[in-house]
């Protein structure tokens, strides 16, 4: 077994670089258009994250967590060699990559993330947990239709975001993510499946719902990425081309969300009393708004709320 780099909140490798000054924070920030946007459509996409070496990196890592033979796969909190229902395609997923893979790792530290999310949030951001998704060329499967926090109610409040980065192009062809605009102001549905029928999900959604219902694709260059609220509805189709479509991505929430369940929070992770706020070494502190980036977003009353 590899060493448990969760005991470690700071970067290991040098992939990435720590900025030294508010400048250098300042360069990682995103537009107050693009946090409109956010707040309007429940996403924003097409935001700059790795440079193409980083993404080399990033792909050899996660080429080597694909193999069932990788020594640390026991300290991630789920291996599907292939979610998908369809045994005719393919869905690689995990969760826990940061626990043994120095760049994963490091990733929850690149600043080009952690500046976006800290003004997503407007407060100091919490790790949650990692996933990285791989869809083989040709036969990749579906993610289908759904909301990221009806499986993340073991903690409350919602408040919660994602952030989706692409080590590919990410296109349609190729089963780009798509997010239906304005449907974080839905309330929670009832989880209908991730990798299985792509209209399931209409089964649970009123008739307004459903006139709404109108999926945008968010094509992404490789080292691009995307944030998206907790609600917001996404999924993606089918890699029908000659090459794969891979990335990861990064949940956090803002730092005082608390525990809403005894059991496990994740599998091997020790269960956090309910009402108990989460931290601790598998829940880090990335990002202290007003410690590290008072400068980043302005006077308080511009943050966005």
């Amino acid at each position: 077994m590899l060493e448990d780099l969760s005991t470690k909140h700071h970067l290991v490798s040098d992939l990435f670089r720590w900025p030294t000054s508010p400048q250098e924070w300042n360069s990682c920030r995103i537009t107050n258009h693009q946090v409109h946007s956010y707040h309007q459509n429940g996403y924003v996409a097409g935001i700059q994250m790795l440079t193409d070496d980083q993404v080399e990196t990033l792909r050899a890592e996660l080429d080597a967590l694909t193999n069932p033979a990788h020594p640390g796969l026991d300290l991630l909190y789920e291996y599907n060699s292939n979610e998908s229902t369809d045994p005719a395609t393919t869905l690689f997923h995990a969760l826990g990559a940061w626990r043994v893979s120095p760049g994963f790792h490091d990733l929850l530290w690149n600043p080009a993330f952690l500046a976006p999310a800290a003004q997503l949030l407007g407060a100091p951001v919490r790790f949650w947990h990692d996933q990285i998704f791989c869809k083989p060329p040709r036969h990749g499967g579906i993610v289908a239709w759904h909301q990221d926090y009806s499986y993340w109610t073991r903690t409350q409040p919602m408040a919660h975001l994602s952030c989706w980065i692409a080590f590919d192009d990410s296109t349609i062809e190729n089963g780009c993510v798509h997010y239906v605009p304005g449907s974080q102001r839905w309330d929670l549905l009832p989880i209908t499946g991730l990798a299985d029928n792509m209209n399931a999900i209409k089964e649970v959604l009123n008739e307004e719902q459903k006139r709404k219902f109108v999926p945008v694709p968010i094509e992404l260059k490789k080292g691009e990425a995307s944030f998206h609220h907790p609600l917001m509805v996404h999924g993606s189709f089918e890699n029908k081309t000659d090459r794969p479509r891979r990335a990861a991505v990064i949940n956090v929430f803002a730092d005082g969300v608390r525990s809403a369940s005894n059991d496990e929070p994740l599998k091997g992770v020790p269960p956090i009393p309910i009402g108990e706020k989460m931290s601790g070494q598998f829940f880090p502190l990335l990002f202290d708004l007003d410690v590290q980036a008072a400068s980043l977003l302005g006077p308080r009353a511009s943050r966005p709320q």
